[in-house]
């Protein structure tokens, strides 16, 4: 007997999308809101910038809700509150320890978007108490988060998406079946490259702790350290205790597609080039950096990270450019560019919806695509865009382009494990050091 929603879903195939207060939803989600009568309860952590993308996404759907704002700050949770009053027309109720929105059994599915240092541990705790989980990019913080993650999900069942949203952009997905077609013949090379002009973060000062933060829950897991002024609510990406550098901030989206387009999972050798080049300050990773990956059949990948200093004025802020025999692909979150050998443009399709591209929220119509693909995995036990199996490769090859450019060297890789070959030093990066009673455990 065909159901109701599989009526609706066979109806509304071909439909290329309905928009729902401003966004375009795209086709696969259609479906859910005709006919899906499942309600999933959502908590959004951490819910300063990105996460304001994360709560449009999950409002999009009609039977989703967030239940929970939480974050440790108490001025980032009051704007976020009056936010979602202006935006979604409701606010969720607050609540700054995420392990007690944790114990509520009401609540399906959390979305992180903490700082880094926090995703994987606050992704295996959610997974333990039974929820799905749409993590934030980089999944882990170090490549031991990676291997507990992926084991947690396995344990445990329920759905873990990562955050690199262009994975449900329809013109990515077009350009990736059109690959595997043969349209530019064999692929060879993915140059994957990001381009921004960040300015100094100072020398920090150590101050007291402001009266509305929880200093102790943000730092969690991480080594303790006292309070500066220049590290909360956004530097922590360029310190090494809580960040992990601009190739995971930013390069893991194009370094994804690049190894979706050519087919690619962990690498065989990563060298990697670079330097802090600009300001005397504390940002602790390289500014500038040039990752080479290769892998088996002669395929290899670029990394070209400009985090403060713009590439070239009249290149786009971040892209994807695939090589192969016949031809090549231009792809960034908003459109698809075929050209031939000559660099004839053959082809061009365009994102229904835009999304934002080098700002620090990066919202738009993607991940609306995203959190659907999301919501119809735990409904409908559809395929993830981003199955945390396949994404923590990609985060993956990230720790590994930090851990060689810390190395000095070419890095040889396992490519069953991941794991560096014959470098005591480069290994001693496979782990972080916790604070006692922090650390994450299946």
């Amino acid at each position: 007997m065909t159901t109701r929603r599989n009526f609706i879903k066979k109806t509304t195939a071909g439909t290329a999308a309905v928009t729902l207060g401003g966004m375009i939803l795209p086709s696969s989600s259609f479906g859910n809101i005709l006919g899906a009568n499942d309600k999933i309860n959502c908590a959004v952590i951490g819910v300063r910038s990105r996460a304001k993308a994360h709560v449009k996404a999950i409002h999009a759907d009609p039977n989703a809700t967030i239940l929970y704002s939480c974050d440790v700050d108490d001025v980032i949770l009051e704007e976020h509150n009056v936010w979602c009053q202006e935006n979604i027309g409701y606010v969720p109720k607050v609540e700054k320890d995420f392990r007690k929105i944790l114990e509520d059994k009401k609540v399906d599915a959390v979305f992180i978007a903490t700082p880094e240092h926090w995703h994987a541990p606050m992704a295996i705790l959610a997974l333990q108490a039974g929820k799905h989980v749409y993590v934030e990019k980089p999944c882990s913080h170090n490549p031991h988060e990676n291997e507990l993650l992926t084991a947690a999900q396995r344990k445990y069942g329920k759905k873990v998406q990562m955050g690199n949203q262009q994975r449900s952009a329809i013109t990515s997905i077009s350009a990736i079946k059109d690959i595997r077609e043969g349209i530019i013949g064999d692929v060879y090379k993915g140059e994957a490259y990001y381009s921004n002009n960040r300015g100094s973060i100072g020398n920090g000062k150590v101050i007291e702790v402001p009266k509305t933060l929880d200093w102790e829950l943000w730092q969690g897991p991480a080594l303790r350290e006292k309070y500066k002024d220049n590290v909360h609510p956004y530097n922590w990406h360029w310190f090494r205790n809580w960040g992990t550098g601009e190739i995971h901030n930013n390069g893991t989206h194009e370094i994804d597609i690049c190894r979706w387009a050519l087919g690619v999972d962990l690498p065989n050798s990563v060298t990697s080039f670079g330097g802090k080049y600009t300001y005397d300050d504390d940002w602790e990773f390289v500014d500038n950096q040039q990752v080479t990956y290769t892998f088996d059949n002669d395929k290899f990948i670029t990394w070209t990270g400009h985090s403060r200093g713009i590439m070239k004025p009249e290149r786009p802020g971040r892209g994807i450019t695939i090589y192969g025999s016949k031809g090549s692909i231009m792809l960034d979150r908003n459109f698809y560019q075929l050209y031939d050998l000559q660099g004839n443009l053959l082809k061009e399709e365009k994102e229904g919806g835009a999304s934002e591209t080098t700002n620090t929220r990066g919202e738009g119509q993607l991940d609306v695509n995203h959190v659907a693909n999301f919501f119809n995995a735990i409904r409908q036990d559809e395929s993830l865009h981003s199955d945390i199996q396949d994404a923590s490769i990609t985060t993956m090859l990230c720790h590994l382009g930090n851990m060689a450019q810390d190395a000095g060297e070419t890095l040889k890789i396992d490519t069953a494990t991941g794991k560096v070959l014959n470098n005591e030093m480069a290994m001693k990066f496979w782990k972080r050091e916790y604070t006692q009673g922090w650390e994450p455990k299946l």
